[in-house]
């Protein structure tokens, strides 16, 4: 069987590790997507602590003539670089594993014993299935991620405490 060619998302992510590892950066996730009639390649960034808009930028000037050198999309596209963010979306294993306890969103592509959105404590992920525990309805959901629109991260920060509190 002959192997899969590595998409678009997989090349570019392969040409950003090298200048991620230099920098001290790491590849949360990228995406090659269209909307309206334009093509985007994100690469969202992060680093131990966050990453900052020249973080974003260093990385973005930096990619740019490696893109441009190896040519590997067809099209014509927009680059864009970013922090995954505060409410970063789960998508790979390692996403779920390095924020086991954390609190999480979960949002449902079909209706699960009535239940379509939630919130709760990941407690464990394996095999593709996250657990979640949900204190306040006191009940433990199991989602597949093939059965989730999104699991993302859920900002705990307290915005009604001022910077000087």
């Amino acid at each position: 069987m002959a192997k899969a060619k590595p998409n678009t998302a997989q090349v570019a992510a392969s040409l950003a590790e090298p200048l991620l590892e230099q920098m001290g950066l790491r590849l949360w996730d990228i995406r090659f997507e269209k909307e309206g009639g334009v093509w985007f390649l994100r690469f969202f960034i992060d680093k131990e602590g966050g990453v900052d808009i020249n973080d974003c930028e260093r990385f973005s000037r930096a990619i740019d003539p490696v893109l441009d050198a190896a040519d590997p999309i067809e099209q014509s596209y927009c680059l864009e670089v970013s922090s995954p963010g505060v409410e970063r979306e789960l998508t790979r294993p390692w996403h779920f594993e390095e924020n086991l306890g954390r609190k999480v969103n979960a949002r449902l592509i079909r209706a699960k014993n009535g239940i379509r959105e939630f919130s709760g404590i990941l407690e464990s992920y394996e095999d593709g299935v996250a657990v979640i525990r949900d204190e306040e309805n006191d009940m433990t959901l199991s989602v597949a991620k093939s059965e989730a629109a999104y699991v993302r991260l859920q900002d705990d920060f307290d915005y009604s405490k001022g910077e000087d509190q």
